[in-house]
């Protein structure tokens, strides 16, 4: 990869890709003036800068010209108040495997709806690294104006509301489009492993996103495709999951209702909370590359080379975990075991003890009992547990708790 000295610097995005793509350069101080106008983007900046001068602030961001400006200018200072106040840091290993040159997918687990990506880049902004493009379902663009704002911030859009006459052509689309930004505009992008986050930390790799990368730019050539679309895993450890009670509180209405669904009120509380709410330390590790192992596969067949990718991806991102504390005390509780006691201390386990009454104190569903507060400690319990036993499965070595 080059340094952001020399970003590209490649033409406007080509017209069958502008429903999906970032803005580029020419649109930016349009959209930046169409973005300060509106009360709610106000109202979100207030909240997070309580103490903010709002007409100094959107002085500044009309000063905007270009992404390269906005990402460094705007959202890494921005990330770096994030990382000094709701974190205990943010650290990155395995950097040394992104080539110099090579455009990637960067594919992680998911944790938070926001962070998991912009977190990524800003660890690329403190190695000045070249930034990646950002997968984001339209599912979260509840309003108008969000949309603006990653958009700016050079995300493309996942469409997930088409109906299912329609699926496969977006599929296309977006897989297209991702091949298009590795492999002619040089630039890499991110993604999840999944649509959604895992719930219970249980991290696996959906079939249905491989085979959406798998379309494109030549349907018939799986493996080609797979190969040209340059995988790379990285792994995400969050010391605390802000979101934890949000989690079981869906577990525990579900378990009551199978029915239940989310409402978009619940899911900005969410991007709130997982924005803004402590994290404990926070660590990235990158992987190697699956395109050495996936030129050595023997299967033939589409679902063969699916499976296969998926099982790649699945192993590297659970070896690069990195384990805290809290994870070897959830396993040792969810296991009835103290095998991994000496990596904590009476004190951690007391300490992760109070942190998880203090989550369940915070879900505001009326008439819990004590079975149901079980279950929740139960299913926060699974969350912290997870990482651990998918590490052990993959054959991964455990980190030593820092």
């Amino acid at each position: 990869m080059t340094t952001t000295d020399n970003i590209s610097t490649a033409g406007r995005i080509p017209a069958e890709f502008e429903d999906i793509a970032p803005y580029d350069d020419s649109q930016y101080r349009s959209k930046i003036a169409a973005l300060l106008a509106e009360p709610g983007f106000e109202h979100a900046v207030r909240y997070v800068y309580p103490d903010v001068d709002y007409p100094r602030f959107a002085q500044e961001l009309l000063k905007v010209n270009n992404q390269h400006d906005f990402q460094y200018n705007v959202m890494g200072p921005f990330l770096e108040m994030l990382v000094k106040h709701t974190t205990a840091g943010l650290s990155c290993d395995g950097l040394e495997n992104i080539a110099p040159g090579q455009s990637y997918t960067f594919i992680t687990n998911h944790r938070d709806i926001v962070l998991d990506a912009s977190f990524l880049n800003l660890c690329f902004i403190r190695n000045r690294m070249p930034l990646t493009q950002v997968a984001i379902g339209n599912n979260l663009l509840i309003y108008d104006w969000i949309t603006d704002l990653v958009k700016l911030n050079r995300s493309f859009i996942v469409k997930r509301d088409v109906r299912i006459v329609d699926a496969l052509n977006a599929a296309r689309h977006l897989s297209a489009y991702i091949h298009y930004v590795i492999n002619e505009r040089n630039e890499s992008v991110w993604i999840a492993q999944r649509e959604g986050r895992a719930k219970d930390s249980n991290d696996l790799t959906q079939e249905s996103l491989v085979k959406m990368l798998g379309l494109a730019p030549a349907e018939d050539d799986v493996r080609g495709n797979l190969l040209g679309a340059h995988l790379l895993p990285v792994s995400i450890s969050y010391e605390y999951d802000p979101n934890d009670y949000l989690k079981a509180r869906e577990f525990l209405l579900r378990r009551r209702d199978p029915a239940y669904k989310k409402s978009q009120h619940d899911d900005l509380f969410s991007m709130e909370t997982g924005i803004l709410k402590y994290k404990g330390r926070v660590h990235f590790r990158v992987g190697m590359p699956v395109n050495g192992e996936l030129e050595l596969f023997g299967g033939t067949t589409r679902n063969e080379l699916v499976k296969e990718t998926c099982r790649l991806i699945d192993k590297a991102i659970h070896c690069g975990y990195h384990i805290f504390p809290c994870n070897y005390i959830a396993y040792d509780k969810v296991e009835d075991t103290r095998r991994f006691a000496a990596y904590y201390t009476a004190g951690d386990e007391q300490q992760f003890n109070e942190y998880i009454n203090r989550q369940l104190d915070r879900v505001d569903v009326p008439d819990v009992t004590a079975d149901e507060r079980e279950y929740m400690r139960g299913m926060i319990l699974a969350m912290y547990a997870n990482p651990l036993k998918n590490q052990i499965a993959a054959g991964g070595v455990c980190d030593e708790a820092f």
